[in-house]
């Protein structure tokens, strides 16, 4: 299951949601399997997206939390 797509965040992946979305439309192919390079390119793009916000959101966590240590050394030498 996808997130929400219709989400102004997700402008890199705008195209594959089109494709998906007008694949969609067709009526009957997205039962058939027909939607499923779509489907297929989408869920790519929202992985790599995900991937880069996670190494993203790492480093800010290695910045606070050396933030935190010095803060927590300093403490501890008064």
């Amino acid at each position: 299951m996808h997130s929400q797509l219709s989400d102004k965040k997700r402008l890199q992946c705008q195209e594959f949601i089109e494709a998906l979305e007008q694949c969609h439309a067709q009526g009957w192919a997205k039962f058939i399997g027909s939607c499923n390079l779509q489907k297929d390119g989408l869920n790519r793009c929202l992985r790599d997206e995900r991937l880069a916000r996670s190494a993203q959101n790492r480093e800010q966590a290695k910045e606070r939390n050396a933030k935190t240590d010095k803060a927590l050394e300093e403490f501890r030498a008064l």
